[in-house]
């Protein structure tokens, strides 16, 4: 039996599957000031499923200049980088080459961002098939996805300066 799978450095944006963006904030133990957090991940509902779609997100991933397992990454350091964010009028916009989406930030997520000039951003490879648009993710649903240690070893994690309009 064989399994389809994404070529090195290949992918389609149909194996990708739906791609979603969701935010938070909060403070670490050592902190003074709040961080604000973005997610990206995948529900893993891509055309060839997810294991698929798991290599696809890292492929897209790593030409986005992302390196998937590797330490944090500061996106105003590194020109090789092609992850923008732009925070204006109550949005956090996300733009890399396959992905572009918005998160309706609430004020504490925009004055964390504002406060700190940067987004700490995880892009997971690890799909979430139960955080569906529409649907509400609790706390708890968030932490135990987000702090998982497969996901957060297998993931992307970017440090993303803000920008806004004017």
């Amino acid at each position: 039996m064989t399994t389809p799978q994404a070529s090195t450095g290949m992918f389609t944006p149909a194996q990708l599957g739906t791609q979603i963006l969701i935010g938070w904030s909060g403070r670490q133990p050592d902190a003074d000031q709040d961080t604000a957090y973005l997610l990206a991940y995948s529900l893993g509902d891509g055309q060839d499923g997810p294991l698929v779609g798991r290599e696809a997100m890292r492929a897209a991933l790593e030409r986005t200049g992302l390196h998937v397992g590797g330490p944090i990454q500061d996106a105003a350091e590194s020109t090789g980088i092609q992850a923008k964010l732009l925070v204006q009028a109550g949005q956090a916009v996300l733009t890399l080459p396959h992905l572009s989406a918005q998160y309706p930030a609430p004020a504490e997520w925009l004055d964390a961002a504002r406060t700190q000039g940067q987004v700490y951003g995880m892009f997971a490879t690890t799909p979430w098939p139960e955080a569906v648009p529409g649907q509400p993710v609790s706390e708890d649903q968030l932490r135990a996805f987000a702090a998982d240690e497969e996901v957060v070893r297998t993931a992307a994690h970017c440090l993303l300066p803000v920008r806004s309009l004017g």
